[in-house]
């Protein structure tokens, strides 16, 4: 259970923070919701605590771990399917496991894919949302703006590496 002023992850929607707990009742059921409000964009979303974990709401990464993934993703392996829709469900999968790793790989494989071919309007929200997910939680754990850390991002996908 996570309390308010945590910082939390939301798999499709980035790095926030609980800024309150609160009851409501629904459907004749009084429900605990977490307040969570996202650092990019500020939107607010309640997440139903008893409901978190399975939609993977997870606490932050530390420095570290979020360096490993800077430093991994030229080399990141970016495989993407040339049938249009099987890539977009595989990548939206990747999104939803919470796992940084897997949304590098979103970036590195369709920012590859749209320096090649060209991206679908679709392609090109999920690119964005992907990015977004990653910049949130750098943003949370360093302390540094958006631009300057969508910079980063991005010129980490587009080094050439293994992948």
């Amino acid at each position: 259970m996570f309390s308010i002023g945590d910082r939390v992850v939301h798999p499709m929607h980035g790095a926030g923070i609980i800024d309150g707990i609160v009851e409501e009742k629904v459907g004749g059921d009084r429900r605990s919701y977490y307040v969570f409000r996202l650092i990019v964009g500020g939107l607010v979303l309640k997440i139903p605590v008893a409901g978190s974990s399975s939609i993977g709401l997870r606490a932050i990464l530390d420095r570290e771990s979020v360096e490993r993934v800077l430093e991994t993703l030229p080399a990141l392996s970016a495989d993407m399917s040339s049938n249009w829709s099987r890539r977009y469900r595989e990548n939206l999968e990747r999104l939803k496991t919470g796992d940084l790793y897997e949304v590098a790989r979103v970036i590195k494989g369709l920012m590859g894919r749209d320096r090649e071919k060209g991206l679908s309007t679709g392609e090109r929200k999920m690119l964005h949302n992907a990015k977004q997910i990653l910049v949130s939680e750098i943003m949370l754990i360093e302390g540094t703006g958006y631009q300057e850390t969508e910079k980063r991002v991005t010129a980490a996908a587009q080094s050439r590496g293994a992948g």
